[in-house]
C-alpha cells in the first residue's frame, strides 16, 4: 500500500467503523470453527488491530507484513510477535500454526493468490482452520482500490472455487456489509469521481455517522448469527479447513 495508507490505517483501526465490524466478525468465525489449539498467524496484518483483537483467543499470535514499519508497529500495538515477509514465500516452517486470518491481502496487486493459498495451507497444520477476507465485485473497483493496490475483487462462488482449488475443504463464504452496500455503490460509483486516483476510504468520520454505520453493520451481524446469509454484500468472509 501507499504509506499514508498505513498511517491512515493505524489512526482508525481502532475506532473506524468497518475495522470494527471485520474485527468482529473474524472473532465470530474463528469461535465457531477455532481449529486446533496452536498458534494463530495473521498474514497481511498491517498495523496491528486485528493482531489486537486476536489477543482475546488467549492463543499465541504471530503477525506477517510486507511492510517493515508496518510490522513494528503492529508489534508496538498488539505485543505479538511479528515478521515482515511476503504471503508469496511465508517465512515460517511447515505446519507451524493452527489458524491463519488473512484481510484484504489476496487481492493486492503484489500477492499471486495460487502461490499464497499454496503456502498458508504449508504453513497450517492438519484441520487447521484458514479465515480470509476479500473485497466484492470486480465493478465495485474504485479510488480506494487503486490507493491500497487492489487488483482484483471476487463473488462468493469465485473465492469458495479459489480455495477449494489450493486444497481446501469445508469451504464457507458469506457476504457481509450488505445492509450498506446500496450506500457504498452510490459513494463509489455516482457521488465520487476516481479521475484523481487519490481517494481513501479510510478516513475519520463524525462521530455520529460513525455510530450510525456502526449500528447497521452490528444490527446485521446480530441478524447473521441467528441464521441468516446475506446473497450480496461489500465483503466475503471465507472460512476453511485444511485437510
Amino acid at each position: 500500500m501507499e504509506p499514508a495508507e498505513y498511517d491512515l490505517m493505524d489512526a482508525a483501526e481502532e475506532r473506524m467503523w468497518w475495522y470494527r465490524a471485520l474485527h468482529a466478525r473474524v472473532m465470530d468465525a474463528l469461535a465457531r470453527r477455532p481449529g486446533p489449539a496452536g498458534s494463530v498467524l495473521d498474514a497481511g496484518c498491517g498495523t496491528g488491530g486485528l493482531l489486537r483483537r486476536l489477543a482475546a483467543l488467549g492463543r499465541p499470535l504471530v503477525g506477517l507484513d510486507f511492510n517493515p514499519a508496518a510490522a513494528r508497529r503492529a508489534a508496538a500495538k498488539s505485543g505479538a510477535r511479528t515478521v515482515a515477509g511476503d504471503a508469496n514465500r511465508l517465512p515460517f516452517a511447515e505446519g507451524a500454526f493452527a489458524a491463519l486470518t488473512s484481510c484484504d491481502v489476496l487481492c493486492h496487486r503484489a500477492v499471486d493468490p495460487t502461490a499464497a493459498l499454496a503456502e498458508f495451507r504449508r504453513v497450517l497444520v492438519p484441520g487447521g482452520t484458514l479465515l480470509v477476507n476479500l473485497p466484492a465485485y470486480e465493478w465495485m473497483h474504485s479510488a480506494h482500490d487503486e490507493r491500497v493496490h487492489n487488483a482484483r475483487r471476487f463473488t462468493a462462488s469465485s473465492a469458495r472455487a479459489m480455495l477449494e482449488s489450493a486444497g481446501f475443504g469445508t469451504v464457507e463464504a458469506r457476504y457481509w456489509n450488505a445492509m450498506l452496500l446500496p450506500l457504498m455503490i452510490l459513494e463509489r460509483k455516482v457521488l465520487r469521481s476516481d479521475a484523481a486516483h487519490d481517494s481513501s476510504d479510510v478516513r475519520p468520520f463524525p462521530p455520529w455517522l460513525d455510530a450510525t454505520l456502526h449500528g447497521v453493520t452490528a444490527a446485521e451481524r446480530a441478524l447473521a448469527r441467528l441464521g441468516l446469509r446475506y446473497p450480496a454484500g461489500g465483503s466475503i468472509l471465507l472460512v476453511a479447513t485444511r485437510p
